[in-house]
């Protein structure tokens, strides 16, 4: 298939990995943070890593929003269900994500609540559409890749009356994670997570382009490579950011250029940001309270943001006691570095969101066999 079998060829594949091996200075060690969850899934999947020379390293970063939505929020939505007679839609992963007393969006469905999964926005609005005597909200999560669809919902329902339509805005955006992570403690004090350069991620990058990453290569003077999702894609990838640390460089250098312009999608982004707008702070699990990080709704769409047509509060709740997937998703730490990890923590018991997302670090060890990988190894982010 065009765009995929090419990208998987094993041929190509052992030639960029001799490049790699060939360009590599061996007496330096080189840690790669790929942002994108789809990448760490890649890099599982395909056994990239097991083609890099021992001192190359990826860094698995935040980039998976069901991962990073804090507890906090999925206790809200749970008051929200609990307290009145509404329908609330969401995305499937997000529904077995632990919250507060080991609860879950799945577990209050089971109790009665009417909770539906559903797979788009225009799901939701149906179901709105079929149920014009209940309320019905969506709880939207997602990076840039998925804010365009929730902007698109909000104007539909504007444009038709749907009035028992609305929409609980978990939107949140890649570049100021990214900008947290490089002024984190962890990074600039503590030396815990060494970071020389970045894959940018694939998706989000179709939308904003590859612009507001050249910020980050200059201030911080770190490459920035957008990378596809393809086994060929990364080790491409690994191979053109290699390049610029050996020569000094830290710009961005785009490698998805069958998807990723420099611009980005412009009608998309026009259309977000006629509906929604930045919030002054907005709380990530693993990275804490974010400046200008997520979206809200505009006041001209006012009426159909669950947040105020429910005044539902803001809940600030602890992860669970013993996870670390806020430090895994700092990259400060590995799944393997977790006590719970294969253990307490399973696919099928998960105690935190990097287990339970199709995307998260955690579930990526346990699905392509990391799960006796040893911490401390040769490849661990902070050697």
């Amino acid at each position: 298939m065009k765009y995929i079998s090419e990208f998987r060829q094993q041929d190509l594949a052992r030639k960029l990995a001799a490049a790699i091996a060939a360009e590599v200075d061996s007496t330096r060690r080189y840690h790669l943070m790929e942002f994108c969850g789809g990448h760490t899934h890649a890099i599982f999947r395909y056994g990239v890593q097991d083609l890099m020379p021992a001192n190359v390293s990826f860094v698995h970063g935040p980039g998976c929003p069901v991962c990073v939505l804090p507890i906090g929020r999925i206790d809200s939505a749970i008051q929200l269900v609990e307290t009145h007679d509404l329908i609330l839609c969401t995305y499937g992963d997000l529904m077995r994500v632990p919250a507060s007393g080991r609860r879950s969006l799945l577990k209050v469905k089971a109790a009665g609540a009417d909770v539906r999964m559903v797979y788009s926005t225009q799901d939701a609005l149906g179901i709105a559409r079929d149920n014009p005597d209940r309320q019905v909200v969506f709880f939207a999560i997602g990076f840039e890749t998925t804010t365009p669809p929730t902007a698109v919902a909000i104007k539909q329902a504007q444009a038709e009356g749907l009035e028992n339509f609305s929409v609980f805005c978990n939107h949140v955006l890649t570049p100021a994670a990214i900008q947290n992570i490089l002024e984190s403690p962890d990074v600039r004090e503590l030396g815990r997570v060494s970071i020389d350069g970045f894959f940018g991620p694939s998706h989000v990058s179709s939308v904003i382009g590859s612009m507001p990453y050249e910020f980050f290569a200059e201030e911080f003077q770190k490459p920035v490579v957008i990378a596809g999702f393809e086994p060929l894609d990364v080790m491409q990838s690994a191979l053109m950011l290699i390049r610029q640390i050996n020569s000094g460089r830290h710009e961005v250098e785009n490698e998805y250029t069958r998807v990723v312009t420099r611009e980005g999608n412009l009608k998309a982004q026009r259309l977000v940001a006629e509906v929604l707008e930045l919030r002054r702070s907005f709380e990530w699990r693993g990275l804490g309270l974010v400046p200008y990080s997520a979206l809200k709704i505009k006041a001209p769409f006012a009426r159909f943001d669950a947040e105020q047509r429910f005044a539902m509060a803001q809940i600030s709740s602890p992860d669970v006691k013993g996870c670390e997937c806020p430090a895994i998703l700092r990259g400060a730490k590995r799944p393997t570095d977790c006590k719970l990890f294969g253990s307490v923590c399973t696919p099928e018991n998960p105690m935190g969101s990097c287990m339970v997302s199709s995307e998260g670090a955690c579930a990526a060890y346990w699905s392509y066999g990391r799960v006796r990988e040893q911490a401390g190894s040769a490849r661990t982010a902070s050697a």
